[in-house]
């Protein structure tokens, strides 16, 4: 089987270390270990000559987002890809089952000569670019607030990192800009694509009442705003846990309540938790976002800058990703 392996050196647990043991456990893999996103380019370039069947990729969420956009711009046709969880959230990885690095590699060189078990995920597509999940609001800052508090840390990085760091960066940075802050921006939702539908109060899927092609779906508060495939966000945030309830829609997410609300909801809310008050659910196959003001965006865990206005669909390809859990249950490592 023809396998190449990505590790990002500038992910959390990203390694040299980890590339030598790729190269004892899969030594025909085509390796890199990369520190940027040029370099990662250049190297996608090189397999567009003889694209690989298993493509394994060692980071975070925005690395595996930043591999796929690179596999497309440069016309690589998607090949499975198995997620490595080096990175800090690690939504894709949680989703799968993926287990320590280490085991993931003992377990697809014990499988030998086949693709492993595959589970076919959608994406989200933004502005050109693809994704699990793309959204504004809390999250963006959040994850931009998180990184910037690494860089302040100095010697104390290691202390800051992972979901105590997210969860400090909240408490000290995002929440309180917003308490003495301007709130929650106001959005405008239009359905763009076939009829949208909803998830009533019971969990069963329903029509929206004249939620056609053109129709106002929503407009008010918007303290998070955004699409997804997967249901969680990373550390086990179920942000969107209907993402897979309708097949060839995204699920969007529009949460209206203000901070204080969202922090005494926050345990109800990382457990995805329905109904929740001012929470709006939608499957759709495309709509726009039009805000009031600019919100920070973020594709995948990478913060993109600032938008006034977002148009979210369904990408045209799937990914199939390695199916972790269905795999460990046919190797034993």
């Amino acid at each position: 089987m023809n396998i190449a392996v990505l590790v990002n050196l500038r992910a959390r647990k990203g390694t040299e270390g980890m590339g030598g043991l790729v190269k004892d456990l899969l030594p025909r893999a085509r390796v890199a270990l990369t520190r940027s996103l040029e370099e990662a380019r250049e190297w996608v370039d090189q397999l567009r000559h003889d694209p690989p069947s298993l493509l394994l990729a060692g980071g975070g969420d925005g690395t595996i987002t930043g591999l796929l956009n690179e596999l497309r711009s440069q016309g690589v046709a998607l090949p499975a890809i198995g997620v490595l969880p080096l990175g800090t959230g690690n939504a894709w990885a949680r989703v799968t089952g993926a287990p320590r690095p280490q085991v993931a590699l003992k377990q697809i060189a014990a499988y030998g000569e086949r693709l492993p078990p595959l589970r076919p995920f959608s994406l989200v597509r933004v502005e050109g670019r693809v994704a699990p999940f793309a959204g504004t609001g809390w999250d963006a800052e959040m994850i931009q607030d998180f990184k910037n508090q690494l860089a302040d840390a100095g010697p104390l990085k290691s202390m800051q990192s992972g979901l105590r760091g997210y969860l400090g960066a909240m408490f000290t940075r995002t929440v309180p800009r917003h308490l003495f802050g301007e709130g929650n921006p106001n959005v405008s939702v239009y359905n763009l694509g076939a009829s949208a539908l909803t998830m009533d109060p019971t969990g069963a899927v329903r029509p929206v009442p004249n939620g056609g092609a053109g129709q106002l779906l929503y407009q008010g508060p918007a303290g998070v705003a955004g699409a997804a495939t997967t249901p969680e966000w990373g550390f086990g945030f179920k942000a969107f846990p209907f993402a897979q309830a309708v097949p060839h829609r995204l699920s969007v997410r529009v949460y209206g309540a203000g901070v204080l609300e969202a922090t005494r909801n926050m345990f109800r809310l990382w457990r995805g938790e329905h109904p929740m008050p001012r929470m709006h659910d939608f499957f759709v196959e495309r709509l726009r976002m039009d805000f009031d003001r600019e919100v920070p965006f973020q594709m995948g865990g990478d913060v993109l800058g600032m938008r006034r206005s977002l148009e979210f669909d369904l990408a045209e390809e799937n990914v199939n990703l390695v199916d972790w859990r269905r795999l460990s249950r046919l190797v034993a490592v």
